[in-house]
Protein backbone atom coordinates (compact mmCIF):
# COMPACT_ATOMS: atom_id res chain seq x y z
CA UNK A 1 0.00 0.00 0.00
CA UNK A 2 1.21 3.38 -1.15
CA UNK A 3 -1.62 5.62 -0.08
CA UNK A 4 -3.88 5.55 2.53
CA UNK A 5 -7.40 7.34 1.91
CA UNK A 6 -9.38 8.92 4.38
CA UNK A 7 -13.02 10.98 3.90
CA UNK A 8 -10.79 14.24 3.65
CA UNK A 9 -7.45 13.66 3.07
CA UNK A 10 -5.14 11.16 0.79
CA UNK A 11 -1.74 10.36 2.63
CA UNK A 12 1.87 8.18 1.56
CA UNK A 13 2.41 5.37 3.85
CA UNK A 14 5.97 4.72 4.66
CA UNK A 15 6.35 2.82 1.77
CA UNK A 16 4.91 5.60 -0.54
CA UNK A 17 7.42 7.78 0.59
CA UNK A 18 10.20 5.50 -0.31
CA UNK A 19 8.96 5.02 -3.89
CA UNK A 20 7.90 8.03 -4.34
CA UNK A 21 11.66 9.17 -3.46
CA UNK A 22 13.38 7.10 -5.85
CA UNK A 23 10.95 7.74 -8.66
CA UNK A 24 11.94 11.47 -8.46
CA UNK A 25 15.82 10.23 -8.20
CA UNK A 26 14.99 8.18 -11.57
CA UNK A 27 13.17 10.80 -13.22
CA UNK A 28 16.26 13.22 -12.90
CA UNK A 29 18.57 10.80 -13.93
CA UNK A 30 16.36 10.63 -17.05
CA UNK A 31 16.49 14.12 -17.52
CA UNK A 32 19.89 14.47 -17.06
CA UNK A 33 20.47 11.88 -19.75
CA UNK A 34 18.11 13.55 -22.28
CA UNK A 35 19.98 17.29 -21.87
CA UNK A 36 22.72 15.42 -21.92
CA UNK A 37 22.29 13.25 -25.04
CA UNK A 38 21.17 16.40 -26.78
CA UNK A 39 24.22 18.61 -25.67
CA UNK A 40 26.43 15.99 -27.66
CA UNK A 41 26.08 18.12 -31.05
CA UNK A 42 25.55 21.86 -29.32
CA UNK A 43 28.84 24.08 -28.63
CA UNK A 44 30.13 23.98 -25.93
CA UNK A 45 29.56 26.92 -23.85
CA UNK A 46 30.74 28.91 -20.44
CA UNK A 47 34.02 28.53 -18.52
CA UNK A 48 36.62 25.53 -18.26
CA UNK A 49 39.04 25.82 -15.72
CA UNK A 50 42.62 23.86 -16.07
CA UNK A 51 45.73 23.95 -13.96
CA UNK A 52 48.82 22.15 -15.01
CA UNK A 53 52.54 23.07 -14.53
CA UNK A 54 54.19 25.83 -16.38
CA UNK A 55 56.81 23.75 -18.71
CA UNK A 56 54.02 20.68 -19.91
CA UNK A 57 51.05 24.07 -20.49
CA UNK A 58 54.04 25.58 -23.00
CA UNK A 59 55.29 22.36 -24.64
CA UNK A 60 51.59 20.36 -25.04
CA UNK A 61 48.79 21.73 -22.97
CA UNK A 62 48.28 25.46 -24.63
CA UNK A 63 48.51 24.29 -27.81
CA UNK A 64 45.98 21.81 -27.43
CA UNK A 65 43.77 24.62 -25.63
CA UNK A 66 44.27 26.83 -28.84
CA UNK A 67 42.68 23.88 -30.85
CA UNK A 68 40.06 22.80 -28.57
CA UNK A 69 38.83 26.28 -28.89
CA UNK A 70 38.66 26.81 -32.73
CA UNK A 71 35.95 23.45 -32.67
CA UNK A 72 34.18 25.67 -29.83
CA UNK A 73 34.64 29.10 -29.91
CA UNK A 74 32.08 29.75 -27.47
CA UNK A 75 33.53 27.80 -24.28
CA UNK A 76 35.78 30.28 -22.32
CA UNK A 77 39.18 28.40 -21.21
CA UNK A 78 41.04 29.71 -18.08
CA UNK A 79 44.89 27.86 -17.66
CA UNK A 80 46.49 28.43 -14.60
CA UNK A 81 49.93 27.18 -14.22
CA UNK A 82 51.83 26.40 -11.07
CA UNK A 83 54.77 24.34 -10.00
CA UNK A 84 52.68 23.08 -7.14
CA UNK A 85 49.49 21.12 -7.25
CA UNK A 86 46.44 23.27 -6.80
CA UNK A 87 43.62 21.73 -4.91
CA UNK A 88 40.52 21.22 -7.50
CA UNK A 89 37.53 21.80 -4.66
CA UNK A 90 38.94 25.02 -3.19
CA UNK A 91 39.99 26.69 -6.27
CA UNK A 92 37.58 25.93 -8.55
CA UNK A 93 39.57 24.05 -10.82
CA UNK A 94 37.58 21.67 -13.57
CA UNK A 95 40.63 19.69 -14.24
CA UNK A 96 43.93 18.84 -13.53
CA UNK A 97 47.18 17.65 -16.07
CA UNK A 98 49.08 16.16 -13.74
CA UNK A 99 52.70 14.30 -14.51
CA UNK A 100 54.83 11.58 -12.80
CA UNK A 101 53.36 8.89 -10.23
CA UNK A 102 49.77 9.83 -9.11
CA UNK A 103 49.42 9.57 -5.70
CA UNK A 104 46.35 8.84 -3.75
CA UNK A 105 43.17 10.76 -4.24
CA UNK A 106 39.77 11.76 -3.86
CA UNK A 107 39.25 13.42 -7.27
CA UNK A 108 39.09 10.79 -10.83
CA UNK A 109 41.95 10.59 -12.70
CA UNK A 110 42.19 9.90 -16.69
CA UNK A 111 45.74 7.91 -18.06
CA UNK A 112 46.15 10.51 -21.38
CA UNK A 113 49.33 8.80 -22.14
CA UNK A 114 53.30 8.55 -20.88
CA UNK A 115 56.55 10.14 -21.49
CA UNK A 116 60.37 9.02 -21.19
CA UNK A 117 62.64 10.70 -18.84
CA UNK A 118 66.48 11.43 -19.03
CA UNK A 119 69.26 11.90 -17.04
CA UNK A 120 70.84 14.91 -18.29
CA UNK A 121 73.78 17.47 -18.49
CA UNK A 122 75.94 19.78 -19.71
CA UNK A 123 78.72 18.23 -22.50
CA UNK A 124 81.42 18.19 -19.99
CA UNK A 125 79.83 15.25 -17.75
CA UNK A 126 79.58 12.96 -21.15
CA UNK A 127 82.52 11.12 -19.86
CA UNK A 128 80.19 9.14 -17.05
CA UNK A 129 79.73 5.00 -18.51
CA UNK A 130 78.39 3.48 -15.39
CA UNK A 131 75.06 4.36 -12.57
CA UNK A 132 77.94 4.35 -9.79
CA UNK A 133 79.56 7.43 -12.14
CA UNK A 134 76.56 9.01 -12.24
CA UNK A 135 76.08 8.65 -8.14
CA UNK A 136 79.17 10.32 -7.49
CA UNK A 137 78.44 13.56 -9.67
CA UNK A 138 76.57 16.51 -8.61
CA UNK A 139 72.61 16.23 -8.62
CA UNK A 140 70.08 18.87 -9.45
CA UNK A 141 66.63 17.21 -7.97
CA UNK A 142 63.08 18.08 -7.85
CA UNK A 143 61.48 18.87 -4.87
CA UNK A 144 58.60 16.33 -5.41
CA UNK A 145 60.74 13.64 -7.02
CA UNK A 146 62.72 11.39 -4.19
CA UNK A 147 63.77 7.92 -6.31
CA UNK A 148 62.96 6.42 -9.85
CA UNK A 149 63.39 2.82 -10.70
CA UNK A 150 65.14 2.45 -14.04
CA UNK A 151 66.96 -0.79 -15.95
CA UNK A 152 69.96 -1.77 -17.29
CA UNK A 153 71.14 -3.44 -20.83
CA UNK A 154 70.55 -6.57 -18.93
CA UNK A 155 67.13 -6.23 -17.72
CA UNK A 156 68.68 -5.94 -14.40
CA UNK A 157 66.51 -3.73 -11.93
CA UNK A 158 67.72 -0.28 -10.44
CA UNK A 159 67.08 2.41 -8.32
CA UNK A 160 68.30 6.46 -8.90
CA UNK A 161 68.25 8.22 -5.87
CA UNK A 162 69.17 12.36 -6.86
CA UNK A 163 70.18 13.19 -3.57
CA UNK A 164 72.16 14.87 -1.51
CA UNK A 165 71.94 17.40 -4.43
CA UNK A 166 73.95 20.15 -5.17
CA UNK A 167 70.94 22.10 -6.04
CA UNK A 168 67.06 21.52 -5.74
CA UNK A 169 64.05 23.27 -7.01
CA UNK A 170 60.25 22.73 -8.26
CA UNK A 171 60.32 23.76 -11.31
CA UNK A 172 61.83 21.68 -13.96
CA UNK A 173 62.61 24.44 -16.36
CA UNK A 174 64.87 25.68 -13.67
CA UNK A 175 66.52 22.24 -13.02
CA UNK A 176 66.89 22.59 -17.16
CA UNK A 177 68.78 25.65 -16.84
CA UNK A 178 71.06 24.64 -14.06
CA UNK A 179 71.76 21.80 -16.24
CA UNK A 180 72.67 23.90 -19.27
CA UNK A 181 74.52 25.89 -17.02
CA UNK A 182 76.68 22.94 -16.00
CA UNK A 183 75.70 22.40 -12.33
CA UNK A 184 74.98 18.58 -12.23
CA UNK A 185 72.80 16.19 -13.83
CA UNK A 186 69.00 16.50 -13.72
CA UNK A 187 66.60 13.69 -14.21
CA UNK A 188 63.82 15.85 -17.07
CA UNK A 189 61.02 15.12 -19.43
CA UNK A 190 62.02 14.03 -22.84
CA UNK A 191 59.51 16.25 -24.17
CA UNK A 192 61.40 19.46 -22.08
CA UNK A 193 65.09 18.90 -22.94
CA UNK A 194 64.42 17.28 -26.50
CA UNK A 195 65.75 20.46 -28.24
CA UNK A 196 68.92 20.91 -25.55
CA UNK A 197 69.74 17.32 -27.04
CA UNK A 198 69.72 17.74 -30.41
CA UNK A 199 71.64 21.32 -30.35
CA UNK A 200 74.30 19.36 -28.14
CA UNK A 201 73.79 22.22 -25.33
CA UNK A 202 72.89 18.93 -22.66
CA UNK A 203 73.73 15.39 -23.56
CA UNK A 204 72.14 12.60 -21.93
CA UNK A 205 74.06 10.05 -19.65
CA UNK A 206 73.74 6.33 -19.58
CA UNK A 207 71.65 6.49 -22.90
CA UNK A 208 71.20 2.47 -22.96
CA UNK A 209 69.97 2.60 -19.15
CA UNK A 210 65.99 3.37 -18.62
CA UNK A 211 64.33 5.11 -16.34
CA UNK A 212 60.44 4.03 -16.15
CA UNK A 213 57.89 5.99 -18.10
CA UNK A 214 56.10 8.40 -16.36
CA UNK A 215 52.36 8.83 -16.54
CA UNK A 216 50.22 11.89 -17.64
CA UNK A 217 46.67 12.38 -16.33
CA UNK A 218 43.27 14.32 -16.71
CA UNK A 219 42.26 14.83 -12.91
CA UNK A 220 39.11 15.73 -12.25
CA UNK A 221 36.45 16.33 -9.00
CA UNK A 222 34.49 13.05 -8.11
CA UNK A 223 31.42 14.34 -9.19
CA UNK A 224 28.71 11.99 -9.94
CA UNK A 225 27.57 13.82 -13.49
CA UNK A 226 30.97 14.63 -15.46
CA UNK A 227 30.15 17.66 -17.32
CA UNK A 228 30.17 17.87 -21.04
CA UNK A 229 33.53 20.24 -21.17
CA UNK A 230 35.28 18.17 -19.19
CA UNK A 231 34.59 15.31 -20.96
CA UNK A 232 35.19 16.86 -24.77
CA UNK A 233 38.08 18.54 -23.21
CA UNK A 234 39.68 15.08 -21.83
CA UNK A 235 38.78 13.28 -24.94
CA UNK A 236 40.30 15.98 -27.09
CA UNK A 237 44.10 15.78 -25.08
CA UNK A 238 43.91 11.65 -25.38
CA UNK A 239 43.29 11.78 -29.15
Amino acid sequence: TLLTRSTRQLALTDAGERFYSRCTRMLEEARLAVEEARSEHAQLKGTLRITTTVEYALAVVAPKVEAFRRLHPDLHVQLSTSSTHADLISERFDVAIRLGRLLDSNHRAVQLSTFEVFAVAAPAFAGIRTLDELEQVPKLGHGRLTEQSLSDPAGGAHQYRPGPTALTADSASVLQAFALRGHGVAVLPQWLVQEDLEAGRLVRLLADHRFAPQGIYAMYPDTRHLPLKVRAFIDFMKG
